[in-house]
């Protein structure tokens, strides 16, 4: 009980200095919606990303534990603005966040807060109080299975101190299994095999991703996409090799396997380096 009061009181310091930093943003109820850069999934949700809004991403077997964080990590880096991101200590255990890793995705460490929890009802407790500040752009909530605390109701909190602050939750399901939710889109993320580049060079990561439901809209679709971290953006993975320019990045079913680059690395006892910028609560 003490570690996570200090780790709270740690993460509190923490988001009023972002707030000193970037000011207070507006708030609003009418999503403004950011463009992932691949046209079929935009198109199917409505043109992008709502900001303000939960949006759940899931590993539902624990091998795409990787796959799915880096999505994640992804969407973050697309949506921009400091990035708040709380785990629970026993996900530690599981897989330190590698932070070579995640700066290769296009995250900058001095836009990052890590925060580490002792438990999942601690994690949701700080995470209440991040998403209630309007300065933070984006706060990744990583639970893994099912606690009996993140309910609907939960989410339903989440979901309107989000939209009252314009925070984006990107909340990361690892080994979970989908419930009812307050959340605007759900997704799924596996590993899929990347191209190589010319020279048989390392291709750019790819992912196969799934829209598993979204509110007020049908919520179905499969997509083979590629992260160009340069450009900040999704891409149908065999676009660059299409010669008549037609997007072919939906797919029907589960292709591949992973390869080189697929994934974000979640190696297991690699500290955060001195050098990244990093900074850790908890």
């Amino acid at each position: 009980m003490t570690e996570s009061i200090a780790s709270l009181r740690l993460l509190k310091r923490q988001i009023a200095a972002i707030e000193q930093r970037e000011g207070l943003g507006d708030s609003t109820t009418h999503a403004v919606r950011v463009s992932t850069g691949h046209d079929g999934i935009d198109q199917a949700i409505a043109g992008g990303l709502a900001r303000g809004r939960v949006h759940e991403v899931f590993a539902h077997d624990p091998a795409d534990a990787g796959s799915a964080t880096g999505f994640i990590g992804m969407l973050a880096v697309r949506l921009g603005g400091p990035l708040v991101w709380l785990r629970e200590d026993a996900a530690e255990k599981q897989g330190i966040l590698h932070a070579n890793g995640l700066v290769e995705l296009g995250i900058d460490p001095s836009r990052l807060i890590l925060g580490v929890l002792p438990d999942p009802l601690a994690v949701l407790r700080a995470a209440a109080d991040v998403v209630r500040c309007a300065a933070v752009g984006v706060a990744v909530i990583e639970m893994r299975r099912n606690p009996p605390m993140l309910d609907l109701t939960a989410g339903r909190r989440l979901a309107l101190a989000a939209e009252s602050s314009g925070v984006t939750v990107l909340l990361l399901r690892i080994d979970a299994q989908a419930s009812p939710s307050a959340a605007d889109t759900r997704w799924s993320a596996s590993a899929a095999a990347s191209a190589p580049l010319e020279a048989n060079a390392p291709g750019y990561p790819a992912l196969e991703v799934t829209l598993l439901r979204q509110r007020g809209r049908p919520g179905d679709g499969r997509w083979l996409v590629e992260w160009d971290r340069d450009q900040a953006s999704f891409r149908a993975a065999d676009a660059p090799r299409r010669s008549d320019g037609r997007d072919r990045g939906i797919i029907p079913a589960r292709t591949g396997t992973a390869a080189s680059g697929t994934v974000v690395s979640l190696p297991v006892e690699r500290p955060f380096l001195p050098d990244t910028g990093f900074r850790r609560a908890g």
